[in-house]
């Protein structure tokens, strides 16, 4: 299948409308129409219902597919392109919220000082956006955060061939408002809060928490923005209880399940330039991994 029509097609989706897509996509409405059916003539299939647009049965299981496969391509063009590139000083390196560890800023310190004609940007995303964004070539280097068995890597996206190095890892606290009966608790265990409120949001999803320790973890207030002191003002007026990395906030060390908070350094399989040293930097020299 052409990737050009494939990308036609998502986008079509997304907007819902043919018009919308063509403007999106630089197209005359007549041109996306033929682009969609010449997709549904290769497949022979109907692929997308008109009034209204959205997709057939067949489309919603091509669409499961079209993702996927026009990021690969994305990441295999950035790939290639980075590695006939010449080496620049400007970089940009993609963080999710809580990546950006004391341990991290000291160290893009120190490669600051190793590099001072380095240009580096750092550009905040979800976890799973940096990931992303370093297998299209958005940014040369990403730090993804998240909970994780200690010395096991974190569950990335499938978004190409990348390489993850192991950077920080630090224990987690239970952060609870103040005057909480378990604050004086010298560690609590995760099941044993398991009928409490806890706030939903991106840096402490329930479900991670379901998967560690059964059901339960009631959700309290969603908060869906990445902002740790707002998420520490919700938790001190009662809107519900969180998880965060030592350091990030005051609270009860977690003892169990055994989990850390885990940052991992992503970058493509061959580094080049200024990239390569500042990796080297950042990064341990042990806990290489592959996703």
């Amino acid at each position: 299948m052409d990737p050009h029509l494939l990308r036609t097609f998502v986008t079509v989706v997304r907007r819902r409308s043919f018009s919308a897509a063509a403007e999106e996509l630089g197209y005359t409405q007549s041109a996306v129409s033929q682009q969609i059916a010449a997709l549904e003539a290769d497949l022979g299939l109907a692929l997308l219902s008109r009034r209204p647009v959205e997709p057939t049965d067949a489309g919603r299981r091509l669409l499961e597919h079209a993702e996927p496969l026009l990021l690969r391509h994305s990441a295999a063009r950035a790939d290639v392109l980075r590695s006939a590139a010449t080496p620049a000083h400007r970089l940009t390196l993609a963080l999710s919220p809580l990546a950006l560890t004391p341990e991290v800023a000291l160290r893009l310190a120190a490669a600051r000082s190793e590099q001072p004609r380095l240009r580096l940007s750092l550009r905040s995303a979800a976890r799973e956006q940096v990931a992303v964004q370093v297998a299209s070539g958005e940014a040369e280097l990403g730090l993804a955060d998240g909970i994780a068995a200690p010395n096991d890597p974190l569950r990335m996206p499938d978004v190409g061939p990348l390489s993850a190095r192991a950077v920080a890892e630090r224990e987690l606290v239970v952060v609870l408002p103040p005057g909480h009966p378990l604050m004086g608790r010298t560690g609590l265990r995760l099941a044993d809060l398991a009928d409490a409120v806890w706030l939903r949001t991106p840096l402490c999803p329930l479900e991670r928490l379901r998967e560690l320790a059964g059901d339960g973890f009631r959700p309290g207030l969603s908060y869906q923005g990445d902002n740790v002191q707002a998420v520490l003002h919700l938790v001190a007026a009662g809107h519900g209880l969180t998880l965060l990395p030592a350091g990030a906030g005051r609270g009860v060390p977690l003892l169990a399940p055994r989990v850390v908070h885990r940052v991992e350094l992503l970058h493509a399989t061959a580094l080049s330039g200024p990239a390569a040293p500042l990796a080297a930097t950042l990064s341990r020299i042990e806990g290489e991994v592959r996703h």
